[in-house]
Formats: C-alpha cells, sequence, structure tokens
C-alpha cells in the first residue's frame, strides 16, 4: 500500500474530517500531519486532547496496515493512551509512530505529536490487534 492509496481509502472518513494525511513511511515509522483549528480545537481554542489521540491511532493503525497483507488481516485498534505534554492552538502538528513490538497477532507503536517547530506537544501509545480475515462459505 503507498502513500496515496492509504490517504484514498481515509476519505469521507473521520481521518480526513479531522484534515489528517499521511506524509511518510518506513518500514518501521509512519508520519502523518493534521492541522490545528476550528474542528480539532477543544472549546478554549487549543488542540483537543482527543483530536490528538485520533491523530496517534490513525498513523499507529496506518502502520500496522502497512505492515500486513490487507486482503488477509484487519487491523483494529485495541488501545490507545496518552499524555498531552504542551498545548497549540493553530499550525499544524505532525505525528510520527514507531513500531516497538511487531507480533503475530498484535502490534505496539510509540506515537510521538510534535509541533512545526519539533516543540512535543503528546505522546501515544497505541496497540493493535492484527486479526485474520475469514472467508466467506
Amino acid at each position: 500500500m503507498t502513500l496515496q492509496e492509504i490517504n484514498k481509502i481515509c476519505e469521507n472518513s473521520l481521518i480526513s474530517h479531522l484534515g489528517i494525511e499521511f506524509t511518510g513511511y518506513t518500514g518501521t515509522t509512519v508520519e502523518a500531519r493534521m492541522p490545528v483549528h476550528s474542528p480539532t480545537h477543544q472549546p478554549m481554542g487549543y488542540l483537543h486532547g482527543g483530536a490528538s489521540l485520533a491523530l496517534a491511532e490513525t498513523v499507529g493503525s496506518a502502520g500496522s496496515l502497512f505492515l500486513v497483507d490487507p486482503t488477509k488481516f484487519n487491523v483494529f485498534g485495541m488501545q490507545v493512551t496518552g499524555n498531552h505534554i504542551s498545548s497549540i492552538r493553530e499550525g499544524w502538528v505532525i505525528a510520527r509512530a514507531t513500531i516497538i513490538h511487531q507480533g503475530r497477532t498484535s502490534h505496539v507503536w510509540d506515537v510521538e505529536i510534535r509541533d512545526t517547530d519539533g516543540k512535543l506537544i503528546s505522546v501515544a501509545r497505541v496497540t493493535n490487534a492484527i486479526v485474520e480475515k475469514k472467508t466467506e462459505k
């Protein structure tokens, strides 16, 4: 799967509604960016923690999708935990997910979310279940 393909399949989903766009992939990392503006703000005008967690789960899940055969396996987020370190009102945040465990049935990703100057905004850990697709009878 390419970056263009994954951006395309995310159209008309929460991912595209938050403005998340995948920007990079290696065998062990995935990067995406998200705008910080009114749709991703909490009522006081700062980046919403839930938007940060959605971004973290998005890059972690995409990373697992890149590592499996999507015709044979589904990827489901099992757990997302995060800590919000700094706040941001406008601009962009960039998430970088790095795999720390690649098992047969689960993957674990560490995610750092930073602003465009490199300031740490949030950290998260994403655990995904890798589930074999059932064949139809």
